[in-house]
């Protein structure tokens, strides 16, 4: 199982005056829990968690949390961040166990450009994440669908996206999640519109374009 290692020492301070003071010392506070374990208040990096966060994998990856001379694995299940700078100012870390199934977020990603979108189409991806059911090393980067089949109209279901081993997705089987609408066309009004645009005379005190550049008689 791929894992990233994160350093942390555990603080006996709590309450925002501590944890701003941490921050101004260019450090994170956290809380780590889980099954079996009381809250710990944690003191981390935040070079090494924006670095981890920022990989492939994203909130995804799975921490080997080295803590009092012990690792436990751990993921986040909550993050603060500055809402001007993104800054990290807060995270959640949840112990997980190896062989313990959890539930998390994929990125769902297209490959190919469909029929549909060729003739003048427009895919729709209704939507972006997929919520899936798995264990640790089972987590897979990403779920990739092959969409270069869908003509106009064609839709991609739940159904239809072959998972990863071991890995269970949680929506519905008959739930689309791709739908290459046909082109827009314009109602008769805009059509309408753009006709009486475009044969409309000059406004009232313009010369013709024609007559523009004749001197006056």
């Amino acid at each position: 199982m791929e894992t990233t290692t994160l350093q942390a020492e555990v603080r006996a301070t709590r309450g925002k005056g501590p944890a701003r003071r941490l921050r101004a010392e260019g450090k994170i506070p956290g809380v780590f829990y889980g099954p079996g374990l009381q809250p710990t208040s944690l003191t981390l990096s935040p070079k090494e968690l924006t670095h981890a966060l920022r990989g492939e994998r994203g909130r995804n990856v799975v921490f080997k949390l080295s803590l009092n001379g012990k690792e436990e694995l751990a993921m986040v299940k909550d993050v603060s961040t500055d809402p001007v700078t993104q800054e990290l100012l807060h995270i959640d870390l949840y112990r997980i166990l190896e062989d313990k199934v959890l539930e998390v977020n994929v990125p769902l990603r297209t490959r190919g450009k469909s029929v549909g979108v060729v003739q003048g189409g427009v895919l729709n991806i209704t939507r972006r994440t997929l919520p899936v059911r798995t264990t640790p090393a089972n987590i897979p980067v990403s779920v990739e669908v092959d969409v270069t089949h869908l003509d106009l109209k064609d839709t991609l279901s739940v159904e239809e996206v072959e998972f990863p081993e071991g890995v269970e997705c949680l929506l519905s089987p008959k739930l689309t999640l791709a739908i290459v609408l046909e082109p827009r066309k314009a109602t008769a009004a805009e059509e309408e519109e753009d006709a009486a645009a475009a044969g409309a005379p000059a406004t009232e005190g313009e010369a013709p374009a024609a007559d523009a550049d004749k001197a006056p008689s």
